[in-house]
């Protein structure tokens, strides 16, 4: 019996995502001269993600979990990688 077939896998959610895109939003509305093409953004995105580690949830109760993780360790790491991903990113378009 296939895993696939017992478990619904798209049910993971990977929360570093939405956290990842929530402090885009926070740290692009204060910078005027960031391109908002969608190139330029998904490449600090991605840079971003691969700079935090994961943060996979499955229930409700793990992204209740993810939404009030702003004053966490976690949320430090999300700001410094965001920001650092923003500095590269504009400095090698």
């Amino acid at each position: 019996m296939a895993l696939r077939d017992t478990c619904d896998f798209d049910a993971l959610r990977n929360e570093a995502e939405r956290l990842v895109i929530d402090e885009m939003e926070r740290q692009l509305e204060e910078r005027d001269r960031v391109p908002r093409d969608p190139e330029t953004l998904l490449d600090i995105a991605a840079l971003a993600l691969n700079h935090v580690p994961p943060f996979y949830s499955v229930s409700l109760l793990g992204k209740l979990y993810a939404s009030s993780i702003d004053r966490t360790d976690y949320a430090v790491k999300v700001r410094k990688a965001v920001s650092d991903a923003i500095r590269k990113v504009l400095a090698n378009p």
